[in-house]
């Protein structure tokens, strides 16, 4: 099995050491460093890379003006690492790409514990069928869109619709359990794996990411509902109630 390929993003040379010192005693060896945006953005052009950890406070172009460049470019989990931790920072860095959000000073074994999370799912969304799902199908159609679970890929309107991998793991797993509404805190523990204590942001910007999708009016959902003070919940407008 191929070693995941991760980049380091960030201009301070004594985190990327840090950084890699960590990741080389998880076993993880393929792993490349760059200092600036601009570098970050050259290294997805000449290689795929299976997770990137990128700092936002760098030279030149910033961690948040590059990342729409880098997403362009590649659907690899995107986790900004910086010292910036207002509610708006962590909102803008979702908004624009980002997976995940952790604050200096950090745990590099928390930094680990994440990046594995986010290999984990990144791998179960675009592994192969196992035996035991050859030959089944797993396929919501909602009429103007459809998931396929099996597949991996999003249909909307007849187009096929690209899907960030985390934003595609919410919408199949809402997909899995229509009608039904979710509180914030559970949707983050039951799809990220984790607790959601003091992360209210994270499924918010994914429900936004999703209805932009999905939705013929984002601003006016039809399928992914809010129920106040209660969650969300994904209904099948014009087939099932």
């Amino acid at each position: 099995m191929s070693q995941p390929q991760i980049l380091l993003v960030d201009d301070e040379k004594a985190i990327l050491k840090l950084l890699q010192t960590v990741l080389a005693k998880e076993g993880f060896t393929e792993v490349n460093s760059v200092g600036s945006a601009e570098e970050a953005i050259e290294a997805c052009r000449s290689k795929p890379y299976d997770l990137i950890i990128l700092d936002v406070m760098l030279p030149g172009k910033s961690g948040f003006e590059a990342a729409p460049f880098i997403r362009e470019l590649t659907n690899a989990p995107i986790l900004f690492l910086t010292a910036r931790s207002t509610d708006l920072d962590k909102l803008t860095g979702f908004a624009i790409g980002g997976d995940d959000y952790i604050v200096k000073p950090f745990n590099p074994l928390e930094v680990i514990a994440r990046l594995k999370v986010h290999l984990r799912r990144s791998a179960g969304l675009s592994a192969p069928l196992s035996s035991k799902r050859l030959g089944a199908q797993e396929i919501y159609d909602f009429g103007y869109f459809i998931v396929d679970g099996t597949a991996k890929e999003l249909t909307v309107n007849g187009n096929a619709v690209d899907c960030p991998a985390q934003v595609f793991q919410l919408l199949l797993f809402l997909c899995r359990h229509p009608n039904r509404v979710f509180p914030k805190d559970e949707l983050y523990e039951r799809v990220w794996g984790e607790s959601a204590i003091n992360d209210d942001s994270t499924v918010m910007v994914h429900i936004h990411r999703i209805r932009e999708r999905i939705e013929r009016n984002p601003a006016k959902p039809e399928f992914l509902l809010t129920v106040r003070g209660l969650g969300y919940k994904l209904v099948r407008r014009g087939i099932e109630q």
